[in-house]
């Protein structure tokens, strides 16, 4: 890739593109598809199940998908998604998905060379993003199927596999390999620049930056003064949708273990696709930071690998009600390891997301959370916090008496089991970690009184949250609540919902979980809502490649 390399850096001018991509995750190889000049039309030997929708798209049957009024077509559409775009996304990709139904796709794709948008997608290691980096054992909540991108059928790339007739789920090994494999066979890899990392995006003035450019001086910054408009050395510029600014962005890539060759570059638009999975949420307790306090399920994985957790040790402790600690606890099961599972909410309150869940199809999830039911603690010594010291001994004694030894099982959990309860695992809901102590011990609070436990291990697993640092505050101030952090589901980037385009700085987009969209099925609508805005405002100034090639690769 020479875009990056020393002797592009040495060049006076830094390129420009169009738009500049940051993440490889599915939702920055999607959007890569779409601006390559792949176009979704209506499969005219097909039927839609929804007879509403399919009179919509028999009425331009022979435009493109980007090319119709897609407020139009997503009017009435319900679905697992707040954003409409991706809902029509996802129902023209998977009709009837959440009825159980696998009918085909109602599109079909063409390739028009001469719609290209000429763009980099930057990922910090090969394309897949966060997948790659993924425990491989457990499987995707989501079906194999429903993991697959555009034009290239997901069983096609795995040979098949099918693990029983309810759930067809595949390993992150496998999801990280297809999407390796899916870059390579659509031609996409000239786009993609891996082991690169975004150190900072800063918003230029167009006019004033070319024109300092031009006559050999400093590309000169813009203040962003608020409500779209930018102030330099006293001057006023507008910014009009992306069109009156350049996007910096500046960075390193890694082409040895220890070589950082620095580059800069500048982008007319900017998508934001960078997952969420950058910084775990910490609790902020006292020893949360001491050796055997883990804050990824890969730990506890690691740890059974290597024989330092076995049938015989102390309790795991798991931290959260949602499907990375739901996984935790099933692998420590797997391995026959004592579980202590606690978490704040109420075991009947309806935003626990096993409730949302088919039972059909995540048979090992609701096992988990009839296990958080029916198995919680109810006989643990419990003391005031007066008497903290005493609690630690006391309660680590009862401990032993609660959970005892496992019994091997004889079925798995993962596969369905039909065993209903696990002796060696307890629950305790409405209770939160208050510390962590040196010789192994936590504290935990509930119902004003104080459990201590002895433990082998403590895996926090209370969510995560995207890393923007390279952006101005953090990115805060493009929040629906720009009064706090970017968090995927309480406060997410807002955006148009059709255009995905940021609410508070044209000209910048975001995508997949930094916009609420946490599921791969779903994440595919912000490629087709951002392709489709792109294609509209470029094709206006004349962007779009007509040679079939890359101007800037």
């Amino acid at each position: 890739m020479p875009l990056l390399e020393e002797n592009t850096l040495s060049q006076e001018h830094p390129p420009t593109l169009p738009v500049v991509i940051i993440g490889n995750g599915p939702s920055g190889i999607c959007l890569s598809y779409l601006l390559s000049g792949y176009k979704p039309y209506l499969d005219t030997a097909t039927v839609h199940p929804n007879p509403i929708l399919y009179r919509k798209l028999q009425e331009a049957k022979h435009l493109p998908i980007t090319e119709q009024d897609m407020k139009y077509l997503s009017e009435g559409l319900e679905g697992r998604s707040r954003n409409p775009i991706a809902v029509l996304f996802d129902t023209l990709l998977h009709p009837n998905a959440d009825f159980g139904y696998e009918f085909p796709p109602v599109l079909k794709w063409r390739r028009d060379k001469h719609q290209q948008i000429p763009h980099l997608v930057l990922g910090k290691g090969t394309p897949g993003g966060a997948w790659h980096a993924m425990e491989g054992s457990m499987l995707t909540v989501s079906l194999g199927i429903w993991m697959e991108l555009p034009g290239v059928n997901y069983r096609d790339l795995t040979n098949g596999k099918r693990r029983d007739v309810t759930s067809d789920r595949a390993t992150p090994e496998e999801i990280s390999s297809y999407y390796k494999d899916y870059v390579k066979l659509k031609g996409l890899q000239k786009n993609f620049v891996d082991n690169t990392y975004v150190t900072s995006v800063q918003k230029l003035c167009r006019g004033h930056e070319q024109e300092g450019l031009e006559n050999g001086q400093e590309d000169q910054r813009v203040v962003d003064s608020g409500n779209g408009h930018f102030e330099e050395n006293g001057k006023e510029c507008e910014n009009n949708g992306g069109g009156g600014t350049l996007w910096e962005i500046r960075g390193y890539r890694q082409v040895q273990s220890d070589t950082h060759v620095p580059f800069s570059l500048f982008a007319e638009n900017v998508v934001l696709a960078t997952g969420a999975s950058d910084s775990p949420v910490r609790l902020g307790v006292e020893g949360e930071d001491l050796p055997f306090v883990f804050h990824s399920i890969s730990d506890l994985g690691l740890a059974v690998s290597q024989g330092k957790l076995d049938v015989n040790s102390d309790p795991v402790l798991v931290v959260g009600a949602g499907l990375s600690a739901a996984d935790a606890v099933l692998c420590a099961l797997n391995s026959n390891i004592r579980v202590l599972h606690v978490f704040r909410k109420n075991i009947d309150n309806p935003d626990l997301i096993f409730k949302q869940l088919p039972k059909t199809l995540y048979p090992e999830y609701h096992k988990v959370y009839n296990m958080m039911s029916s198995q919680t603690c109810t006989n643990v010594a419990s003391l005031s916090s007066s008497n903290r010291p005493q609690a630690v001994s006391i309660a680590s004694s009862v401990c032993a008496k609660m959970c005892p030894k496992p019994q091997l099982s004889a079925g798995s959990i993962a596969g369905g089991s039909s065993i209903s309860l696990f002796p060696d695992y307890t629950s305790f809901p409405e209770h939160c970690v208050v510390s962590f102590q040196s010789d192994m011990k936590c504290l935990l609070q509930g119902d004003n009184s104080l459990k201590a436990f002895k433990i082998s291990m403590a895996l926090v697993l209370i969510g995560t949250n995207p890393n923007l640092f390279f952006l101005k505050c953090q990115g805060q101030y493009l929040g629906q609540d720009p009064t706090r952090p970017i968090s995927c589901k309480q406060n997410p980037i807002d955006i148009n919902p059709y255009t995905f385009e940021c609410t508070k700085e044209p000209g910048l987009f975001a995508m997949g979980p930094l916009v609420g969209d946490n599921f791969v099925r779903f994440l595919k609508g912000g490629a087709l809502g951002i392709t489709a805005c792109l294609l509209k405002r470029l094709k206006k100034r004349g962007k779009l490649i007509s040679n079939g090639g890359n101007n800037f690769i």
